[in-house]
């Protein structure tokens, strides 16, 4: 789960991090009241959205009065923020940030990040912070250093203070960067963090180091012992799909592809796109029903794929286990009871009733192509995909 940015500031402080001082604001009048309230002569208004890259996209500008601030708040809600992130839907702003404008003199990264390889947490510092940070890591990556931290010792200050002066940070806020640091660490364990993140943080002119941008992600496994940061989820910035999938207690991750994928088991789904990219296509999704899954759920998966304006085909993978295929079969049918079928559907069923489900399946006048294994499945949705080019084929 991810917040905003001002949210993420407001955690920042509660962990004694200073953070730029600023308010949210849902509309123009507010933005302008809440640069008023700020005080000072330099403004910066920042879109919030779930998505990095907003400073070369637009989203971040700075203004020089309350009424600046109130005009650019005018045009920067309700439009679409489109990033590299976000692709070319883009993202709706519902939300502005009105911080005071900072003078910097040097901008710094610093997060704590999970890595998953070596099961472990690590702290990622720069010198080279600031909006090039992803050009940074792809083609300079050694001017990121890292300081690996045993979880049962954690982060000690010594690590900290080590890794301010590989990065250069100036002796007079040496002990700033070390306060940061192990706020920033006790915030991560806390409250179950997969990410934290400051970018930039900044010297400023005053001598001080501040955070001027925040990012935060949670486990979303952990959300149940965080009533406070639950109240933070904003259903807006979600994908519409995964909203639906969560009602069905259904596992679903978008991609960019034009086959959409309704198969049982993690592993079986991963191995499924992995065939499809092997023969040339490109799955629109990840989506596990389960081991155990209900004709309910079936047929809500059915629904979110079919909604999809970009599935041109549709692959079902189904080995029976403890998911009988004829369940399968059933929620089928009764998906597209109601939902009109617009796009081509190969179906593989093997497994427990596997013969059942076919025949339902047959016996449903359903325009269904039966494949008898995954590789013929496969192939038979990319060749249907390449009768239908729409430019997101291979």
């Amino acid at each position: 789960m991810k917040i905003h940015e001002y949210q993420a500031c407001a955690l920042l402080t509660q962990y004694g991090v200073a953070a730029a001082q600023g308010t949210a604001a849902f509309s123009a009048e507010e933005a302008e009241n809440a640069a008023a309230a700020l005080g000072g002569e330099s403004f910066v208004v920042k879109a919030q959205v779930h998505t990095g890259g907003r400073g070369k996209a637009g989203g971040v500008k700075p203004a020089h009065s309350p009424e600046e601030v109130g005009k650019l708040a005018q045009e920067m809600l309700g439009r679409r923020l489109i990033t590299k992130q976000t692709g070319p839907e883009g993202k709706t702003v519902r939300a502005l940030y009105i911080t005071r404008g900072v003078s910097i003199e040097k901008e710094y990264y610093l997060s704590f990040a999970v890595d998953g390889d070596g099961a472990r947490i690590v702290m990622l510092a720069s010198n080279a912070g600031g909006m090039e940070i992803e050009e940074v890591a792809a083609k300079t990556p050694a001017l990121i250093l890292r300081q690996d931290i045993d979880v049962t010792i954690g982060l000690r200050a010594y690590q900290a203070r080590r890794m301010a002066q590989r990065i250069g940070v100036i002796k007079e806020l040496t002990e700033s960067f070390v306060s940061a640091a192990l706020g920033l660490y006790r915030l991560f364990i806390e409250k179950d963090c997969s990410l934290v993140e400051i970018n930039p943080l900044a010297q400023t002119g005053d001598g001080r180091l501040l955070a001027l941008d925040a990012k935060i992600s949670f486990d979303s496994n952990a959300i149940f012992r965080h009533p406070d940061i639950a109240a933070h989820h904003d259903p807006g910035e979600e994908d519409e799909r995964q909203l639906q999938a969560a009602q069905y207690g259904l596992s679903y991750i978008p991609l960019d592809g034009n086959i959409g994928c309704l198969v049982n088991g993690a592993g079986l789904a991963m191995a499924t796109m992995d065939i499809l990219a092997h023969f040339g296509g490109r799955p629109d999704n990840f989506l596990d029903v389960g081991g155990s899954a209900t004709q309910e759920k079936i047929t809500g998966a059915f629904k979110i794929l079919l909604n999809d304006s970009r599935v041109r085909v549709l692959l079902i993978n189904i080995f029976g286990g403890i998911m009988k295929c004829d369940v399968i079969a059933r929620g089928i049918v009764a998906a597209v009871e109601e939902i009109k079928l617009t796009v081509p559907v190969v179906a593989r069923l093997e497994g427990t009733n596997a013969q059942l489900g076919k025949e339902i399946l047959e016996k449903s006048g359903l325009d269904i192509i039966s494949a008898a294994t995954m590789e013929q499945a496969a192939r038979t949705a990319v060749s249907l995909c390449a009768q239908e080019p729409c430019g997101r084929c291979v």
